[in-house]
């Protein structure tokens, strides 16, 4: 099931404004004391590969991303 949900999720996000606002809904999801670092976080990368055009690696890095905000919360939805 969780598996599915990854899939479901990757496949309706095509850009990377979709992207970025589901991250910042997850980083929601993380104890509030991690909030300003993930937040940071996720800007530093945004702005790291913005200028990145070929649509395969935005796809991989689209992935990628989800990927890790799933077990970043589950990681710490686990330790609560």
């Amino acid at each position: 099931m969780v598996y599915l949900g990854w899939c479901l999720r990757s496949e309706s996000i095509q850009t990377s404004k979709q992207l970025y606002k589901y991250l910042l809904r997850e980083c929601n999801k993380l104890p509030p004391e991690t909030h300003n670092y993930y937040r940071h976080f996720l800007r530093q990368g945004f702005t790291q590969h913005s200028d990145e055009s070929d649509p395969e690696r935005v796809r991989q890095i689209i992935n990628r991303a989800i990927e890790d905000a799933t077990w970043l919360v589950k990681k710490y939805s686990k330790s609560q």
